[in-house]
């Protein structure tokens, strides 16, 4: 157990970070990721072009055009195109519940993020915690038939669907999603039933218990970024290539933070990307690791590395200057004083395992 964003949290369980890693990708692990921030957007007139557009006004997302039932992720961007925090937005699945949105924030980010956008709403429009909710995941190929057993209709939701329900009679809000690169689920729960569930997804065979160091792994070679490492106050969603969360709409009329920045580097490319690096060797290159090209300049610097279970060797994910972003680049890693030949990759490490029928 180690600190971690003002909680106590499970490094591994006696099943140990390897074995974990590998029951996620091979049937199904479950994380406690209770110490995420869960929060109501909502608009006194109880319309979504109300509270989509104050939350337009602070994302690049197409919020407007987020359908019911289904989930967005995007980011929170300062005046300069930087990134505050990512973050998941959800519409309520019933029209009902029209002029809601779901907010799901880094735990580390949480207060800050609070703040900022409660500062930045228009008048109607409140930021509403929900200290009291506690938030299970579940990831893996086997997770969807261990859920069905207790949720019922989560077979036939689609990635990023989302909707209310019940587990074993317990109200839940449900969400086809996960941070692994696997198929799964992440159940929103009162804090005072969260045991419950969690011990009735532990008890199947076909489950295992995950913390955080494989929660690491499992992200990093899925390719997907960790706040404060691999995007932060200074770097763009383009950059961090993640154009693909900005809809077209945005894209064009921009009405963002930084939407000047971005544009510009969707029109001209940034001068650097965020790219997937194989080092040669078995060495790991941890964060903050030089990349140099072949002539032994200085081209970047790696943002989160390690060992890649799945992938059987070492990972790593970094920002180059443009020109050296081509997949199958050599590069150099400088790891303890010395040259370790790499070569840039695409992202991600392994093929993802949504379910996206």
């Amino acid at each position: 157990m180690v600190p971690f964003a003002g909680y106590d949290m499970p490094v591994q369980y006696p099943t140990g970070i390897i074995r974990e890693h590998t029951a996620t990708r091979t049937s199904a692990g479950l994380f406690d990721v209770s110490h995420m921030g869960q929060a109501w957007l909502e608009a006194d007139d109880g319309r979504h072009e109300t509270v989509a557009n104050a939350l337009e006004a602070l994302i690049p997302a197409d919020i407007l055009g987020l359908e019911h039932g289904r989930q967005r992720y995007s980011q929170l961007l300062n005046a300069q195109g930087g990134i505050l925090d990512d973050l998941m937005v959800t519409r309520p699945a019933s029209a009902d519940e029209d002029g809601r949105l779901l907010l799901v924030v880094n735990a580390a980010c949480k207060e800050a993020d609070y703040a900022h956008i409660a500062a930045n709403l228009p008048a109607g429009v409140t930021l509403n915690r929900m200290d009291e909710r506690a938030l299970i995941a579940i990831q893996g190929p086997k997770a969807a038939d261990v859920v069905a057993l207790h949720v019922p209709g989560t077979s036939d939701m689609a990635f990023m669907d989302s909707r209310h329900g019940t587990f074993d009679g317990i109200d839940i809000h449900v969400s086809r999603s996960g941070y692994t690169g696997e198929d799964g689920y992440e159940i929103s729960v009162a804090a005072s039933r969260a045991e419950a569930v969690w011990s009735a997804l532990a008890a199947h065979e076909r489950v295992t218990p995950v913390g955080l160091g494989a929660r690491d792994t499992l992200r990093l070679e899925a390719g997907l970024c960790l706040y404060g490492h691999d995007i932060d106050e200074t770097t763009s969603p383009v950059e961090a290539g993640l154009l693909w969360s900005i809809g077209k709409r945005r894209r064009a009329e921009g009405g963002f933070p930084g939407a000047n920045r971005i544009q510009r580097e969707i029109a001209e490319g940034p001068s650097r990307r965020r790219v997937g690096i194989r080092p040669t060797g078995r060495a790991p290159a941890r964060e903050g690791t030089v990349i140099a090209d072949m002539g032994a300049s200085e081209i970047g610097i790696v943002t989160s590395g390690g060992f890649g279970p799945t992938v059987g060797g070492p990972v790593a994910m970094g920002y180059v200057d443009a020109g050296h972003a081509v997949p199958d680049t050599p590069v150099s890693l400088i790891v303890r004083g010395r040259a370790e030949a790499a070569h840039v990759v695409r992202l991600p490490f392994v093929p993802p395992g949504f379910h996206r029928d």
